[in-house]
């Protein structure tokens, strides 16, 4: 192992567990490198900024600015009410994996879609009698189905990736989605019955009339962004300037909920998101420029084809190393970081790109919800006031359902490609 391939990986993994945020850590490392062989310092910024010279890449901070914009306008409060109105005579919290099914259609943001809702139904939950664990353990599961439900900003970062269609891609992940969605609600049934939690009044038709009539504008958003993106009429990145003009005009105009003195508030809050996904890609892009330089990928693949001659067992062992790290690592540096790699391997053994993303992508999803720092977990105890442990050993029945999705996709490529055209 050579000095470069020791400084990308001991040193990189180091400053990581010293508490260095993942751009710095990878910068730190790619820099180094530079120096100490000699190649020229500019070579990095020059790097950093080739690689975010993307169309595709503009999607992730207007999806994000939409998630923001729709939550301060009222959309979100919309839908969890649409939603909870038509189920809320069922087991307690089936109205919640229908609105985030519905605002993940529009975010395509895990984070977003956990504070959208959990906002709304974390204390309507707590109220209904559930404990405050169990209730944002439910949120944080919900809302990392934001990554399989188009448009997802996972999906548009590895199709830049693995420079695969970004709209095949969207469309392998609502079968998985789905399937998920199932599973949360297959526990959340299970714990009601265990429980013996009585059950709320079902609405009366006035009331459910009432809901949908207020609710339309908020219900119309995932229509106008995915049929215009499957329609033709515009491209998923323009998908995403849609969804905040879309937000803009309900949130001003309709709902009136929004101040021309909120804008600075929610464009802050929405760029720095953005800001943190986009330097890792940028930064990344000098770490996968060294990667290929010092033929990590190739010897990787070859270590692999020698020793490993099954495509299940490959398949198993990149899931199993991709969803450890996803457990102690920002889920969008993995991808960047580790893509070109992973993409070499699944050439190798023949996998399919666009069920491999579908793949990669459920990973990702899980790992946002599994202990001890997946980012949703962090989103969900700040909106719920709960510490780590105890939210943690509420969440692992969704994260074991989660895997068993993960292993769905992963041997059964229907459940990624029976969409796809």
């Amino acid at each position: 192992m050579t000095l470069t391939s020791w400084i990308l990986t001991a040193g990189f993994a180091g400053l990581v567990v010293l508490g260095m945020p993942f751009a710095f850590a990878i910068a730190i490392s790619v820099s180094a490198i530079l120096v100490l062989s000699g190649i020229e310092p500019m070579l990095l910024p020059q790097t950093m900024v080739a690689g975010t010279q993307s169309f595709s890449l503009l999607a992730i901070p207007f999806f994000m600015l939409a998630g923001e914009l729709m939550s301060s306008g009222g959309l979100s409060q919309r839908l969890v009410k649409v939603a909870d109105v038509f189920v809320r005579h069922l087991p307690g919290g089936l109205g919640l994996v229908v609105a985030a099914l519905i605002f993940a259609a529009i975010s395509g943001s895990a984070p977003a879609t956990t504070a959208a809702i959990g906002s709304v139904m974390i204390p309507s939950m707590v109220e209904r009698g559930y404990s405050r664990n169990y209730a944002t353990a439910l949120v944080v599961a919900v809302g990392v189905l934001a990554p399989l439900i188009p448009p997802s900003i996972a999906f548009v970062i590895w199709g830049v990736i693995a420079e695969q269609s970004i709209s095949k891609l969207f469309l392998s992940g609502v079968l998985p989605g789905f399937l998920m969605a199932f599973g949360i609600t297959l526990i959340v049934i299970f714990k009601d019955i265990q429980d013996k939690r009585p059950r709320q009044p079902r609405a009366s038709l006035a009331e459910i009339m009432s809901v949908l009539k207020e609710g339309i504008w908020a219900l119309m958003a995932p229509i106008v962004v995915l049929g215009g993106i499957y329609g033709g009429a515009f491209t998923p990145t323009e998908a995403a300037v849609v969804a905040c003009l879309y937000a803009l005009l309900v949130g001003f105009v309709i709902e009136r909920r929004l101040r021309w003195k909120d804008l600075p508030k929610i464009m802050m809050s929405g760029m720095t998101v953005s800001a943190i996904v986009m330097a890792i890609v940028a930064v990344s892009q000098g770490f996968g420029f060294l990667v290929a330089q010092e033929q990590l990928a190739t010897r990787l693949a070859t270590w692999l084809g020698e020793n490993i001659h099954d495509r299940w067992m490959m398949l198993l062992a990149l899931n199993l190393g991709f969803f450890l790290l996803a457990a102690v690592m920002d889920e969008i540096a993995i991808m960047v970081i580790l893509g070109p790699m992973l993409i070499s391997i699944a050439k190798q053994f023949g996998v399919d790109p666009i069920h491999f993303g579908a793949m990669i992508v459920t990973n990702v999803a899980i790992g946002m919800a599994a202990p001890p720092i997946g980012y949703c977990l962090f989103v969900g105890m700040a909106i719920g006031g709960t510490k780590l442990w105890p939210l943690s050993r509420a969440i692992l029945p969704f994260v074991f359902v989660m895997l068993l999705v993960l292993i769905a996709v992963t041997y059964v490529p229907t459940f990624a490609l029976a969409l796809v055209p």
